[in-house]
């Protein structure tokens, strides 16, 4: 806020309690708010509003200083900043299992220096914690705006200088390149093009054209029919895009578009003579706009340590008292901590960038201890578990031989594994790939070799058309199929998916309930594609092995290390009666598989009568709370190789 060339505006901090309520009721998870993501693109729009106007202004005076630009920066965003990060700290290493604690001293340091957005895009791959359980995920949003705040005061000096004409149309032809560019990048990159500077940087360049425009044109639209239409229309896409879009909702992109031109909108033409201006003006929606940035602070920490904290997602009313908490600590932070450091006659420009360093400088500690010690593992967890909690390791090779998405490896690059004739190949989904590895292994000391086909996230799609929902998936099990089928020395084939997932949904965060979250058509369909593969490769004359799935865990292995969930040397998993309720519809249905298909059940090696168990004699069979780990799967592959005697 304050004063600028285009005025200090109330129906602005309006325009920000709109942004930040239904972001943070977004991510408590109140569907009426389902897209309430898109606040954070009002706010990005909201930002290159105010920043160019400042700058302009600036210009205009000839008192630009980009010392003084970096110093309001520090003051606006730093202080509170900080404040989250020093209480974020010790509550996610006391919470957090040791990877996910050692993950979040990561994020701490890419959040230092304003690089999280990289930090949460390479580290968005399948296996990583879920989006609503990482306390520092929304830091993203700040570091493409610092990361814009580096580059755009500079051009915009320069073009004020030398070609003050040609701002307009470099800050049109940039936008729209970056708009262009996000539309490319969410179809073949969308976990870069949500994150990246260059495809969220058309958003902040609406509100510097917005503040440009301002700037030229300072007096109200001289037709009020204009300026209440033009509010009400920027109103109404806000409130469209809040109560329609959804995860579903292809973004970033033109998309985008629709928040990002209604509070486009709202700044142009929503002034207090106007109903839409005098709706944002009010005294209500200007006080949450005020404490906006700390609630947004504020929120997905409290969020997501809550859901770190509970087996199970948290009830509407603790989220909702989250809420409550979120607003309470913003006001307290911004009355206390924002306020007074934006104050240059109590803070100087010396303290500010002092604090700055040293601040930067004790995350960047406390982020290296996080990530030596592996999220303090050795010091939280006694020694039979810290041994069995090291052997909660996935293959080696995993990042380099699985695929998956738009972009997957093509069918002929497929790894082979080991020296000597090819003789095998593993096929499925992502719980293939340490069955695959294990295979390998203990297959070079027969003097052959494994080729592994696997996909993440795909169910059995064989008859699935390639232009649907599981297009891609679709298109690589036929390619893979063929190619098998077209390698004669391929002479036996296991085959792999955790398709009790696929049949039924997801059981973390719901145990002890059984989810049922497929339609009965659907299921039916993804077990007949199931049956369908193993029919594919008898076909083929391959020898089949089908490998059922392995049983899940309450909780991921490093939870039950933490918990201590023992008998003897054994840590339990879930108990027998529930796997055996969860895999009712397959035991029923194994009449389909034909005759001749091998079929081995890890939960014969895994459980016994009453328990299942996810670590023996210090050892863990699993690495997360459903893929068996590289030991797990050497078990399975051992049971492969003895029903494929002869």
């Amino acid at each position: 806020m304050g004063s600028s060339g285009i005025g200090y505006r109330p129906e602005v901090d309006g325009l920000r309690a709109l942004a930040v309520v239904p972001v943070i009721l977004f991510h408590a998870g109140f569907e009426l708010f389902r897209g309430g993501f898109v606040g954070v693109d009002v706010f990005f729009v909201i930002s290159g509003y105010l920043i160019t106007g400042i700058l302009l202004s600036d210009l205009q005076q000839d008192r630009f200083s980009l010392v003084d630009f970096y110093e309001r920066r520090a003051r606006r965003i730093l202080p509170a900043l900080f404040l989250v990060l020093a209480a974020c700290t010790p509550v996610a290493w006391g919470l957090l299992v040791p990877s996910e604690a050692r993950s979040f001293s990561q994020s701490l340091a890419s959040v230092a220096v304003f690089a999280s957005n990289f930090f949460f895009w390479r580290s968005s791959g399948y296996f990583d914690t879920a989006a609503e359980l990482k306390p520092l995920l929304h830091t993203w949003s700040l570091a493409v705006e610092e990361q814009y705040y580096l580059f755009f005061p500079l051009l915009l000096a320069g073009l004020w200088r030398r070609h003050r004409r040609w701002i307009g149309p470099a800050l049109a032809g940039l936008a729209i390149a970056s708009l262009l560019l996000a539309e490319w990048g969410r179809r073949v990159q969308p976990a870069a093009a949500f994150y990246l500077l260059p495809t969220r940087g058309w958003e902040l360049l609406v509100g510097a054209s917005v503040a440009l425009w301002r700037m030229r044109r300072p007096a109200a639209p001289a037709a009020p029919w204009l300026a209440e239409g033009g509010g009400v229309l920027g109103l109404a896409l806000l409130l469209l895009a809040l109560f329609t879009f959804d995860k579903r909702t292809p973004f970033p992109g033109v998309y985008g578009l629709v928040p990002t031109l209604g509070t486009a909108l709202v700044l142009l033409f929503a002034h207090r003579a106007t109903r839409v201006g005098r709706l944002f003006g009010h005294r209500a929606l200007v006080g949450v706009g005020l404490i906006s940035y700390s609630a947004y602070l504020w929120h997905q920490p409290l969020l997501a340590f809550a859901r770190n904290a509970s087996e199970a997602e948290p009830a509407a009313p603790v989220l909702a008292g989250l809420v409550l908490a979120t607003f309470a600590l913003a006001y307290l932070s911004w009355r206390f901590v924002e306020t007074p450091f934006r104050d240059r006659s109590r803070v100087s420009r010396r303290q500010i960038f002092a604090g700055a360093a040293a601040g930067t400088a004790a995350c960047l500690l406390l982020a290296l201890a996080g990530h030596l010690t592996a999220g303090f593992a050795r010091q939280r967890l006694d020694a039979q578990a810290y041994a069995t909690w090291q052997s909660a390791v996935h293959s080696p090779l995993r990042d380099a031989c699985h695929t998956g998405g738009a972009r997957y490896r093509p069918v002929q690059q497929a790894c082979e594994y080991q020296q000597g004739q090819l003789s095998w190949a593993v096929f499925g989904d992502s719980h293939a790939v340490e069955l695959a590895y294990g295979l390998a292994q203990a297959l070079a000391t027969r003097g052959e070799k494994l080729k592994h086909f696997s996909f993440s996230n795909c169910v059995p799609a064989l008859t699935r058309d390639e232009t649907g929902k599981f297009g891609h998936c679709a298109r690589w099990t036929r390619e893979a199929l063929a190619l098998i089928g077209a390698t004669p020395s391929i002479r036996h084939v296991v085959v792999t998916y955790r398709i009790h997932y696929d049949l039924f949904g997801e059981h973390a965060r719901r145990f002890p309930a059984l989810p049922d979250d497929v339609d009965p058509a659907e299921r039916a369909r993804r077990w007949s594609d199931y049956v369908g593969v193993l029919d594919t490769l008898l076909g083929q004359g391959k020898q089949v092995t089908l490998v059922l799935q392995a049983p899940e865990l309450p909780r991921a292995m490093e939870r039950l290390l933490l918990s201590s969930a023992r008998q003897g040397d054994r840590v339990v998993g879930v108990d027998r009666a529930w796997w055996d309720a969860r895999s009712a519809y397959v035991r029923e249905h194994l009449k389909d598989i034909p005759a001749q298909v091998r079929i081995v059940d890890p939960a014969g090696l895994l459980c016994d009568q009453h328990r299942c168990h996810a670590a023996g004699g210090g050892t863990a069979y699993y690495f997360d709370d459903d893929h068996l780990s590289v030991a797990g799967a050497a078990i399975v592959a051992a049971e492969v190789l003895r029903l494929s005697r002869p």
